[in-house]
């Protein structure tokens, strides 16, 4: 078995952009948007511009440090904060995911089971832990081959589960509006703008951070890019501007023809094609299920980039001993499949205890909440690193620099560190959608508790792997 990993240069820029275009681009965040109302433009934006972009240019100046390209958060908090710091913080990027991971799969699972016309598939806690169990370890070991595979199902899943969906659902909501169509969600400038008198304004917030989050977890495969020093940079500042728009677009699209009483949080984008289609023509229901077929496809890229990504910062923190040495083994395709294989087990748990843990709805929003609050706490401290790479390591040399000076520099990153504190006390405020007391007691049990173990674990971890090894 190897344990050092010496990657090809075999990414292009468009390569690197799909795969990373399907860890940030969700689609079934689209129905959480629209819940918000003609708002969801104004969160989008101010999310966009204040938290994404910040977190998009302070990662795209760290991981093209000469010598910071390999190992993404935990090189970069490792090297400016300290080894512990760095752990941590790599530690939080993979173990957030491992929730991720359920609630992408949930609307796969609503997908599939309008397409096959299975409402127990969506529904019946049992078999929707069955589901996610398929469909989860089926993507982990298809990712056993390498990178090469998970960069050919990511351009695929990008164009064809993404890219096309979204261009046809802007044509359909154009027509919808070019042919009289009257929208469900108020279309004016008053309305776009929330009410701040309201805590649930900050609440759904959150939900927005979410549907940005990602786009520095593919920094650990700049080092395949064909041109790194080049492309990296343009790929992120383009996928910012990308996110925001289709984003915008598809939230509206849903919000339009779905009223916010009956809008699915797992079914809504096929909702909203459903609602799409029906205006224009009758007896549509194939077309819909070719969308959901094509959607459920682009959120399995998403999900198989994700079962590799942050494994390769775990690995690295492996390889420095913070791993046992069986975890940090890998394949001759240098995939860590020990590591994946307790990936997979952590991710069965989490699906159980979420799936069996509550209603249809607790279930989604306690791991959209657990999966903000893990990751927010790895961008605190990613934003700390770039504040000490500024103030004490603006010497080291690198391809790509925050324009505009030091002063511009902190200030981008004090943005996205206010917002991320901000989203991280929020976070343990129950949806108003939980309007029962039992709902929300579940929710903030399950969300407290995984949470106050989870902040925990990386330092445990850490402390005892280097007193092990001394």
């Amino acid at each position: 078995m190897n344990t050092n990993v010496t990657s090809a240069k075999h990414l292009s820029l468009f390569g690197f952009f799909a795969l990373t275009a399907t860890m940030v681009m969700t689609v079934y965040e689209y129905p959480t948007f629209a819940s918000s109302g003609i708002s969801l433009v104004f969160y989008l934006v101010v999310a966009g511009i204040f938290w994404f972009l910040p977190v998009a240019l302070c990662a795209a100046e760290m991981a093209t440090i000469e010598g910071w390209d390999k190992g993404g958060v935990y090189t970069w908090s490792g090297k400016s904060l300290g080894e512990e710091w760095g752990f941590a913080n790599i530690f939080f990027q993979w173990f957030q995911i491992t929730v991720g991971f359920v609630t992408m799969i949930y609307f796969i699972l609503g997908a599939l089971s309008y397409v096959l016309d299975w409402p127990a598939l969506n529904n019946d806690p049992l078999v929707r832990f069955i589901g996610v169990m398929i469909i989860f370890w089926g993507l982990t070991l298809s990712q056993f081959g390498g990178t090469r595979m998970t960069a050919v199902i990511s351009k695929f899943g990008f164009v064809v589960g993404i890219a096309i969906p979204a261009l046809i659902l802007f044509a359909l909501t154009l027509g919808f509006f070019v042919t009289g169509g009257i929208s469900d969600m108020t279309l004016s400038l008053d309305a776009m703008l929330p009410d701040f008198t309201q805590l649930n304004t900050l609440v759904v917030f959150v939900s927005f951070i979410l549907g940005y989050a990602g786009i520095e977890a593919s920094a650990p495969h700049a080092n395949e890019m064909t041109n790194v020093k080049r492309d990296y940079p343009i790929a992120i500042i383009l996928l910012v501007l990308l996110a925001i728009a289709l984003n915008t677009i598809g939230g509206i699209a849903i919000g339009a023809v779905i009223p916010e009483a009956s809008l699915g949080l797992s079914t809504g984008v096929i909702q909203g094609f459903e609602g799409l289609f029906g205006h224009f023509w009758q007896h549509t229901e194939w077309a819909v299920r070719i969308m959901a077929i094509l959607i459920a496809f682009g959120v399995c890229a998403e999900v198989s980039a994700w079962v590799v990504g942050p494994s390769w910062g775990m690995l690295e923190a492996g390889k420095a001993g913070l791993l046992p040495a069986k975890l940090a083994e890998t394949n001759s395709a240098d995939v860590p499949i020990n590591f994946l294989i307790v990936q997979g087990l952590i991710v069965s748990v989490w699906a159980a205890v979420l799936t069996f843990g509550g209603g249809a709805n607790v279930s989604f929003f306690t791991a959209i909440s657990l999966t903000v609050v893990i990751y927010v706490v790895g961008y605190i401290i990613f934003f700390v690193a770039y504040f000490k790479v500024v103030t004490c390591h603006q010497d080291l040399p690198r391809a790509f620099e925050i324009p505009g000076g030091h002063f511009v520099k902190l200030l981008v990153a004090l943005s996205g560190l206010v917002i991320s504190v901000l989203a991280l006390g929020i976070s343990f405020i129950p949806p108003s959608q939980l309007s029962s007391e039992r709902a929300a007691s579940e929710y903030m049990t399950i969300l407290v508790i995984s949470f106050l173990v989870t902040v925990c674990l990386p330092f445990v971890i850490y402390h005892y792997m280097r007193r092990t090894s001394a």
